[in-house]
């Protein structure tokens, strides 16, 4: 949370935008770090997708991860404030320095 004046402005599903989706530990902290660097806010999500959902309870445990790239495990996806997503996404693509 970054705080603005006296109020605090948070990131929330209502005001963000999706600025980057990635599989890879390293890039998202690349990002992360871009962000931080800019005092941009932004949220991060992960997803394992190895986890069981509700509707395959236990099928890991029952299938392994014979053949499958563990790489693809996480799912990285991180999100910045509406308002900030052009500068984020400027400064993503090497835009802005």
């Amino acid at each position: 949370m970054m705080k603005i004046g006296k109020e605090e402005k948070m990131i929330s599903i209502f005001n963000r935008k999706e600025l980057f989706i990635t599989y890879e530990m390293r890039k998202q902290a690349e990002v992360r770090e871009l962000m931080a660097q800019n005092k941009i806010p932004y949220s991060i999500k992960v997803i394992n997708r190895k986890s069981p959902s509700i509707f395959e309870a236990g099928s890991r445990a029952r299938t392994g991860t014979f053949g499958e790239n563990l790489q693809l495990e996480y799912e990285y996806i991180i999100y910045v404030k509406k308002t900030d997503y052009d500068k984020a996404n400027a400064l993503l693509n090497g835009r802005i320095r």
